[in-house]
């Protein structure tokens, strides 16, 4: 699963943007400190940032240029600044594409699509987690399981795959509401127990039988 880095200081954009994401089926990190802004890109390890240029501190291409430096994770500019100049500094320091606002929401989700298609080709290839003989696909959003498979929605499909790399270890609720909704306010621990619930359900309905164990009073284990 994809993770983003959305830059951008104004917040109602940057809640959209984050919003947009996850229903795109991204993990979405969102930044609202922008002190050491680099250095926060280079410790997330995320597969993409969007970068806004007017920003608190150092400017977007300040930032573009520390991050090149270090890392060759794809750089969107994504701002309001619409001058060619501007769209040219970006790219020759670094940013591998220049996207200006109001942007055209399915222009956007596709051109980050296409630049995670062409930089992590490798990785589309190997999206396939095996456990016990069940294979998750995370591109398709399927599990497959003894020739049967059964389609999960993005929601149960990030779960499971959460716990699919956390195998064998106990992993907090918390930790999961964490992972699938970052803290959002309308996220509980109900939302949750529903999502398990069907999880259970759907991979019942093509023989799986006792995956996700509930350790009471400290999470969930396969």
């Amino acid at each position: 699963m994809f993770k983003i880095i959305i830059i951008e200081d104004d917040k109602q954009i940057r809640e959209e943007l984050k919003i947009l994401l996850k229903n795109s089926g991204y993990e979405v990190k969102a930044i609202s400190e922008f002190k050491n802004v680099d250095y926060t890109i280079l410790e997330e390890q995320a597969h993409l940032v969007l970068l806004d240029i007017n920003l608190p501190d150092k400017n977007g291409f300040e930032i573009c240029s520390k991050v090149r430096a270090k890392s060759k994770v794809p750089i969107i500019f994504v701002t309001s600044r619409n001058n060619s100049m501007d769209e040219l500094n970006g790219i020759m320091l670094g940013g591998d594409d220049y996207i200006e606002k109001p942007y055209n929401v399915p222009i956007l989700l596709a051109r980050i699509q296409n630049l995670l298609n062409r930089t992590y080709s490798k990785q589309k290839q190997e999206s396939k987690i095996e456990h016990k003989g069940i294979v998750l696909d995370t591109l398709k959003s399927v599990v497959q399981y003894n020739e049967k498979q059964i389609e999960l929605t993005k929601t149960e499909i990030k779960t499971l795959f959460y716990l699919f790399t956390n195998k064998d270890k106990i992993i907090p609720r918390a930790d999961i509401i964490n992972f699938l909704w970052d803290n959002e306010v309308y996220a509980d621990d109900n939302s949750l127990s529903v999502i398990i619930t069907r999880l259970r359900e759907k991979l019942r309905d093509i023989g799986i039988e006792d995956l996700i164990e509930t350790k009471r009073g400290q999470g969930y284990k396969i």
